[in-house]
Parts: C-alpha cells; structure tokens; sequence
C-alpha cells in the first residue's frame, strides 16, 4: 500500500486532523507517517507462518555460517525483502473462508497484506538474527567454549536454559524500561528510521517507468550471488583472500607477514568474497559515509603505523617472538600455549602447574586490540558525555518524568497496552531458572548464585543509561571487557564463571536494547503492543531452541569442529569467532587480569590506554567549540575510529579494509553520483548479496563438504604465505619456520 493512500484510508478511519501535532525529531517526522489504520489485521495465519519460518531459517543460517572461517551474519533485511511477494501470493490464493475454533473465528486469508502483517514478520526475523550477529552469539559462543574447547560434557537441557534465559532477562529488562525508552518522543532510536523508509518503499506502487522493480533486481542479483559464490565457497577458494604479496617473495618471513590476508597485515591483499568482506562488521552497503570514515582513519593508524612501530621498531611485549597476528595464546618460546596443563580436572587454575609451565602470551595485535577496547570503552563515555551529555540529561528527566508524549504514543493510545505483570513474570521467571541451573550444574557453570546476582544487579544498573545513549545517538557503549575484567578479580581462576557472568551481566543488556528497538519499530508502524509482546516471546523461544539444537548437532557431528590443530588444513570449521571467546575466558577467567594486566603483569601499560582513551574526545570537543563554524570537527569520533581495530581478532586486516573498499564506493561514490540508484537498490542489493552467499554455502556443505568431497590443488590454498605464521626473534624455534640466528 503506498503511503498516501495508507494515510487517504487512515483519516476515512477517523486519523487526526491536518492540524495534528507533528513529531518534534524531525527526521522522524519526514519518514513516519504519523497517522494509523487499527482495522488492518495483524496476527494473521500469514504473519504467524512467514514469521516463524524467517526466524527459523535465518537462525539455522547465522548459526550455521558462525563457526566458518569466514562467518556470514545475515540481517532482517533478508526476510524484509522476502517475505513480500510470497506474502502477496498467499493473500491471492489461500482461501477467504472463516473457520471457527473454540468459539475463536479466523480466515487464513482476511485480505490484502499490509505493512503491519510485513512488521510482525520482521520482527519475529529479528528473532532470528539477534543482537550478536550470527544468531545469539553470545550464549552459544560460551557453550562452544565448553564443549569443543574446555571439552566438558555438557547437559543440553542446561545449554538450552543458558540460551533462553539470557534472552528471557532481556526481555524483562526491555519490559521495565519501555515506558522510559520507547513511549517518550526523545527516545527515536535512529535505526527504526531507515527500517520504517524501507518498509514504506516496499510498499509504495511502484511505476514501470522507473526501470527494474526492487524485488526483480533482488531475484536477480541473489541468483548471481548464490552461482558466484560456488568459487570462493568450493571450486577457487583462494579468492577468499588474494595474497599476491606472497607470491613475489615466497621465501620472506617479513614480506609474508605483511602481505598475508589471514596471518599478517593483509597490504596489497584483497578479497571476492561477500562472505569475507561483510564477515564482522556486517554490510558495508548500510553504513554511512562517515562511520566508513572514521572506521577508515582508526584502521589505518593501528594496521599501518601502531602495530608496525611495536612489532619491528620496538619489539613491544616481546613481540618478534610470536607471528605478527594470531588469535593463539603462547608460551614465552614461541609454541602454542597448551591450557590442558594448567587446568584442574574440574576446570579451575592450577596454580603450581602455571607457575611451572610459565606466562601467557599474545600476539602483538591481539594485545594491542585488548588495549584498544580499554581506551574505546573510556572514549565512548567520555564522548557521549561532552558532545550529547546536555542533551541526554534534557532527555532522560523527560523520559523519566514521562513529560510529553508525541502523536505516536498517542495513536498507540488505541490499542491494549500489555501489563507490566507479563513482563515481570517472565524476568521473575528467568531470574528463577538461572538461579537453579547454579545449584543443579554448578559443577558445569561454576558461576555461584552471588555471581548471578551480581550479573543481574550489573545489568539492571547500566541498562537504562546504555539505552538513553542508543535511542537518542545510535551507539551503544560496550562494556564486555569490562564486565570480564572485573569478574576477574572478584573470582579468578574460574574461565566457565568468568564467560557465564559476561553473558548475564553484559549479554542481557544487548538482548534488552535488542528488544526495545524492535518495540519502537511497533511503536512507529502503530502494532498493537500484545502483538508485539506475542511475536517476540513466541521469536525468542524458538529461535533460542533452534540455534541451540544446531549447534548442538554442528558440535557432535562435525570432526575437530574448531580443533584448527586436527582439522584438515582447507577445512572451513575453524571458529574464530569463538576462538577468541575461549581466549578470553582463559585471559580474563583463568588465569586473570591482576596476573596479565596488575602490578608486574606483562601487559600492565595496556592499563594505561583507560586514561588515553578518556583524554582523546577532550580536544575535539574543545575545538568544536572554539570553531563551531567547522562542522567538519564534530564528525571526528573518536570511539567510532577506535573501531577501526575493533574485532582483530577474529576479523583480519583484509576483512576490514575489504568492507572499507566496498562501503566507501557504494555509500560516497554511487551515493554522491548516481544517488537515484543508491535510493532504490542499495540495501537492496546488500540483502540480495546475502541471501545468494548464505544459500549456496548451505548447498556446498550438504551436497559435498559433508560427504568429505573437497578439491585439491592450487587454488584451493588459503593463500600462499605459509611463513606469515613465523616468529622472528633469534633462536625461536617454531615447527615449519626458519631459525634466526
């Protein structure tokens, strides 16, 4: 239905008048229509089957494509796009007859589809994304961490409570906080607006005289995707990274670190891979320009001048011991650091064994990425608080004091709001579940009760704030290495405590601003809040049972799943997402911050980049002020650049600068000349690029990879730079590398 006529039908259904009060944010006021139609249907046979099968698929998918080399995160947009023209064949063909049951009348088919059936839809497809990505990363990452690396038998039943309970707190959180995080107009949630633009472009007529439909140029570019992608998935994999650099200087350890697109700094690398260019910071096709930008500077001053000046100038924390770039953990000779010899039988640190086997150490990127995130999470604050701290105070009093109200939350006024009981319920509930999984497994878990209270007590502390600062500037400060690095202290030696305290004091957080932006999205798109609350529990529950049920599968049935040691050398089940997950647990968990990072820790001056990273936004914001004619100077941001090295590892070099490449010719290049194309097919196209990748490496694994048919020979390689792997200090000696003398 196109917008006008929507609002044509809207006012004949009693809408406000002309003269109704507009929206104060502006960009909202341009893109939501401020008007509503209570007599479409909603909960229809429709919404319920296309919604539950989005949210299946797209969790078997992201669960899937999680534990390759190359990890493929598949957005909403996917289903978004999808589900539209199945949904308008369903309303052309399923009968229109009214059934009755149970005194209950529905019709499988009660009319046209709408925008509302499409929302709910997609909102139970969020379900199946989740807030980390590849489906709900998080709890499964802990679970992959216990079964496949720590090798512990793990009851299902407790990893299916893990999972749901970790969304289920979420849940109750979003419950609480809805009235001071979406009912007020402050709270606009920036990402709802392009989901709202999208759903209205779907919608609209489109005229035969602007060439190519949407939904034909998606058809066609996801079939080109899905035949192109049988190359680097199978027959040519090396164009997952083009390592030319290698080939010119096959004998040179240095040439090989610099030029490696998985081992080293990845210069002159590039890749044709869509999985490997949107693998961790998701499509560079719906990014704007400046994030690209400032992402762009960060890269380049740690990959090209930081990491460099450490590794071959300075020789920072031993550096040249060890490969350039690594997500292994090692021993001060250069070798693998094998954690089976410091772990007790039930999963603790042994403190002799450690103290005999000797230090933990990183690869200098890896170390220097761990610095990197204690500065980005003092930025971030320090950020937000002088540019947007006047603001946000304005905002959360108003929110708090529930002040004013927009014409949104007016028109929601129509419908049932959903009880508070509901949703404290299901928080009691969860909270419940979660204590009595640390009684009955607390042997697998080891995180005791009070360290599940004081979880909770940490979510509930900074889950407000956090969701001011997302609703109104579209951040979302990340305090995972923080939360770890406290419980550190609090209980060290425990890893399984330490990555189970992250999920519920910190994961729930992102599951609660998860759920309260899909709330806005219904706030905006006026969804009934009962259908709202029924599409995201019934989401939750099945996309939490499914992700797990194929991980579950994945872990028992695919060999040395994520042993990179055992695997065949061009397997794809390498899990570096969860590699560092599992590193983590033994740097944070195991052994400790107070050994690595405390007083005559290795790492101690990493500490230090807490301080630097609070100091940074200070002259930006100093200088925005004495020139605010310089609009340019505000758009420095730094926690924003300091993501330019966020991720490394698992995310490489290559990856990185491959989404830089791609983002900077679709959102400056294409945007700035040839906008009309950009306005129409972008995201578009990024949906399409996805979906044909993500279902022909399904058909590749199925159809051969499983059955063990994998190709041998050249091309099938990584990439030719077997000595990026290589230390470089003297009389290192490292099986397959060169001694230096």
């Amino acid at each position: 239905m196109a917008s006008n006529e929507w609002e044509e039908q809207t006012k004949a259904n009693g809408a406000p008048p002309e003269d109704h009060e507009r929206c104060p944010v502006e960009e909202v006021a341009l893109v939501v229509p401020e008007t509503d139609d209570p007599s479409l249907p909603v909960m229809t046979f429709r919404a319920w089957f296309l919604g539950l099968t989005s949210c299946i698929v797209l969790i078997f998918l992201n669960t899937f494509f999680i534990y390759r080399t190359q990890p493929l995160s598949i957005s909403a947009i996917l289903m978004q796009i999808a589900v539209l023209p199945v949904g308008k064949f369903m309303a052309a063909t399923l009968p229109t007859k009214r059934y009755e049951v149970f005194g209950y009348g529905f019709s499988l088919n009660p009319g046209p589809f709408n925008m509302k059936e499409h929302v709910i839809i997609t909102v139970f497809a969020n379900c199946g994304v989740g807030p980390g990505g590849g489906g709900d990363a998080y709890s499964i990452g802990a679970i992959t961490v216990m079964k496949a690396y720590y090798k512990q038998s793990l009851n299902f039943l407790c990893g299916l409570l893990i999972v749901l309970t970790t969304q289920i707190l979420g849940y109750g959180w979003a419950g609480m906080l809805r009235r001071y995080l979406v009912d007020p107009v402050e709270m606009w949630w920036p990402s709802n607006v392009a989901q709202v633009s999208l759903f209205r472009a779907l919608h609209e007529k489109e005229s035969k005289t602007k060439g190519m439909t949407r939904m034909r140029f998606f058809l066609i570019f996801m079939a080109a995707s899905f035949a192109y992608y049988a190359l680097p998935g199978y027959l040519f994999p090396i164009l997952t990274f083009f390592s030319w650099v290698c080939w010119v200087w096959p004998h040179s350890i240095t040439a090989q670190q610099i030029g490696s697109g998985y081992h080293g700094l990845g210069v002159g690398a590039f890749t044709l891979d869509w999985a490997g260019i949107s693998a961790y910071h998701g499509s560079p096709l719906v990014t704007p320009w400046s994030s690209v930008l400032n992402v762009g500077i960060g890269f380049i001053m740690f990959i090209y001048v930081i990491v460099p000046l450490c590794y071959w100038k300075y020789n920072t924390f031993d550096a040249r011991k060890f490969p350039i770039f690594s997500s292994q953990l090692f021993t001060t000779s250069g070798h693998k650091y094998d954690t089976t010899k410091i772990l007790t039988p039930q999963y603790d640190l042994n403190i002799a064994a450690y103290n005999s086997y000797g230090k933990l150490y990183l690869s200098p990127l890896f170390a220097l990425s761990i610095g990197s995130g204690f500065a980005r999470f003092t930025a971030t604050i320090v950020h937000v608080a002088l540019f947007h701290g006047r603001d946000i105070w304005k905002q959360s009093k108003s929110a708090v004091q529930n002040a004013k109200l927009d014409i949104h939350a007016k028109l929601m006024k129509s419908y049932k709001d959903v009880p508070q009981w509901w949703f404290m319920s299901l928080l009691i509930g969860s909270i419940a579940l979660s204590l009595l999984m640390s009684f009955v497994w607390k042997d697998d878990v080891q995180l005791p009760w009070w360290g599940m209270l004081f979880g909770f007590a940490l979510a509930f502390v900074v889950t407000l704030p956090i969701g001011v600062i997302q609703a109104t500037t579209n951040q979302q400060p990340g305090y995972d290495i923080i939360a770890q690095f406290i419980f550190g202290y609090v209980l060290p030696g425990k890893p399984i405590a330490n990555l189970l305290f992250k999920i519920y004091g910190r994961i729930s957080t992102i599951h609660a601003l998860s759920f309260l932006g899909d709330l806005k999205l219904g706030h905006y798109m006026k969804i009934p809040p009962r259908c709202m609350f029924t599409a995201q529990l019934a989401g939750t529950l099945v996309a939490g049972t499914v992700n797990l049920a194929v991980s579950w599968w994945m872990l028992e049935n695919i060999e040395n799943i994520c042993d990179i040691e055992s695997l065949h050398p061009e397997s794809p089940w390498t899990c570096p997402k969860f590699r560092v997950t599992f590193d983590a647990s033994v740097i944070w968990g195991l052994i400790g911050p107070r050994r690595l990072f405390g007083p005559g820790g290795l790492y101690r001056n990493l500490v230090w980049l807490f301080l630097i990273g609070a100091l940074l936004p200070v002259p930006i914001w100093v200088l925005s002020k004495i020139f605010p004619e310089k609009k340019w100077i505000p758009l420095i941001n730094i926690p924003v650049i300091s993501y330019g090295f966020a991720g490394m590892p698992p995310a490489t070099p290559t990856n990185i600068a491959s989404w830089l490449v791609t983002g900077t010719i679709f959102n400056y290049f294409v945007f700035k000349y040839r906008r009309a194309w950009w306005q129409r097919y972008n995201y578009v196209l990024s949906a399409a690029l996805d979906a044909g990748t993500a279902f022909m490496g399904v058909l590749l694994f199925f159809a051969l990879q499983n059955e063990g048919r994998n190709l041998k020979w050249w091309g099938s390689e990584p990439d030719h730079c077997p000595l990026a792997s290589c230390p470089t200090a003297p009389n290192i000696n490292v099986t397959g590398c060169p001694i230096f003398r």
